[in-house]
């Protein structure tokens, strides 16, 4: 196993280096957020991949496959498809928007108003459990690695990320999400994968071994694949995780050309995913928890050196999710509610001030998620919460604002409302993980739009010429508050 801690703490020696680095990168407000806007198809392609791709995909898509077979793709396969669709149809408006956050956005097509703020707070909430449940999956990995304690885990993985999101901001965690999808890459698709399937006997032999189920492609069940889609597809399109990444592309062309890349490498993933979990259906068909499947796997099957290098893929994962939520949670909380909260939108700070804030609050909103990681239990349930809020309360009023002319603020904030609270009141009704709170909260939040934006009146017409010089990518960067629709 010496070889093996060997290659963990050189990875993790790599990660906090990249971060100190990144932070002689990161001079400006746009440089720590956005990465100058600036970054080519190979950095953008292999860093949005990364953020995707966190733990839940790697640890939790093997453990589909060993629950389900092939058909446990799909969660992974339905990630792939929601960055597809945000790629092809709608990355090249957002990323000519010049804006930091999804809430800025809001502003600019409605012309400000409480939408903005109430959109912030739910995007917060989500982002900071998303971080929460990709900084608890630490507790799995150096449980396998080292027989740590959990909450030790936490704080050591935790404190890594904080500290290079830290000092570089998305500087350091495109350096670092370019490693880690290098070692994803190497490690799960090219060592696990096919370690994987030999040390199970072949295709033949997984398929002597196992029941027909395992290889349908429609095993999981057809509601919990519309479940997916709905959470996961139309969650990728209006992420501000996601859309921080997008921001950082150089042109729109590279963040309709470079997701689809990345897309495409997500729908090979989940696929992989699913093969490694029916191996090891074969070779451990009594697991107590399916999520214990990589784990097992890895520590059994593998050799010395390469078991090290499939954990640091694992670790790498977990880490590229943990900072990309940590960065967009730090983002919205200082952006979207505490500057407003200040009255600083009339008034923006100098860059330096700027990328001060912005690190500070970098490292509060990451002591808060290790925090809430340790006190936390039920990781699914808090993820299933986060999602619901975000797909059923911003969906609507975001892809409504970029497709639809009639929509009004009064309608945006009806529509985050309506759709929020129906969640809130249908989850309390039929329980958390229920399907029915994102489908009837989805139809809630989808009428309040229509009917109030209908019975008021239309956005100025000088709020949709600022918004349509801005598509056109006619405007520069967003120095000032958008264009206010007269009351």
């Amino acid at each position: 196993m010496a070889v093996d801690y060997a290659v963990i703490v050189v990875y993790l020696a790599g990660m906090l280096a990249m971060g100190w680095w990144g932070m002689r990168r990161a001079r400006s407000k746009s440089e720590f957020l956005v990465a100058g806007r600036r970054l080519g198809p190979s950095l953008y392609s292999g860093t949005m991949a990364a953020i995707v791709l966190g733990g839940a995909s790697t640890i939790g898509g093997v453990g589909l496959g060993y629950q389900y077979g092939l058909s446990g793709a799909w969660m992974v396969f339905t990630i792939g498809l929601g960055l597809l669709a945000l790629s092809v149809f709608f990355s090249a408006r957002i990323a000519r928007l010049k804006v930091y956050t999804v809430s800025e956005m809001l502003d600019l097509r409605y012309g400000g108003g409480r939408a903005g703020v109430i959109s912030g707070v739910v995007m917060w909430a989500y982002t900071l459990m998303l971080a929460v449940t990709s900084t608890i999956a630490y507790a799995t990995i150096f449980d396998v690695l080292f027989d740590m304690n959990r909450t030790v885990a936490i704080v050591l993985g935790g404190s890594i990320v904080v500290a290079y999101s830290t000092l570089g901001g998305m500087w350091s965690i495109t350096l670092t999400d370019m490693v880690q999808f290098v070692v994803k890459t190497i490690g799960v698709l090219l060592l696990l994968l096919p370690i994987a399937v030999v040390k199970a006997g072949g295709f033949g032999e997984m398929k002597a071994q196992l029941p027909t189920a395992y290889f349908d492609p429609l095993g999981i069940g057809g509601e919990t694949i519309f479940t997916y889609l709905l959470i996961y597809t139309f969650g990728m399109l209006i992420g501000q995780d996601i859309w921080q990444r997008v921001f950082t592309a150089r042109s729109d062309r590279t963040a309709k050309w470079g997701g689809t890349v990345a897309g495409t490498y997500c729908l090979a993933y989940a696929l992989a995913g699913a093969v490694i979990g029916t191996a090891a259906k074969v070779l451990y068909p009594k697991l107590g928890s399916p999520d214990d499947a990589f784990a097992t796997i890895v520590k059994d099957e593998l050799p010395v050196g390469v078991r090290g290098l499939v954990l640091a893929a694992a670790l790498a994962a977990v880490m590229s999710t943990s900072s990309g939520a940590l960065i967009a949670c730090a983002t919205v909380a200082n952006n979207d509610i505490w500057s407003r909260l200040r009255g600083l939108g009339e008034a923006p700070a100098g860059d330096h001030d700027e990328v001060k804030g912005n690190r500070a609050f970098i490292l509060l909103m990451g002591l808060a998620v290790i925090a809430t990681a340790i006190a936390i239990d039920n990781v699914v349930e808090a993820l299933t919460v986060a999602y619901n809020l975000l797909v059923g309360g911003l969906l609507v009023p975001i892809l409504g604002g970029l497709v639809w002319r009639r929509g009004t603020v009064h309608g945006a904030l009806a529509s985050v409302v309506a759709g929020g609270l129906a969640v809130i009141v249908l989850m309390a009704t039929y329980g958390v993980l229920a399907n029915e709170p994102v489908y009837y909260g989805l139809l809630a939040s989808l009428a309040a739009y229509l009917a109030v934006s209908l019975a008021t009146p239309a956005t100025d017409a000088a709020v949709l010429a600022a918004w349509r010089e801005r598509l056109a990518g006619r405007s520069p960067e967003l120095a000032s508050e958008p264009v206010a629709a007269p009351q």
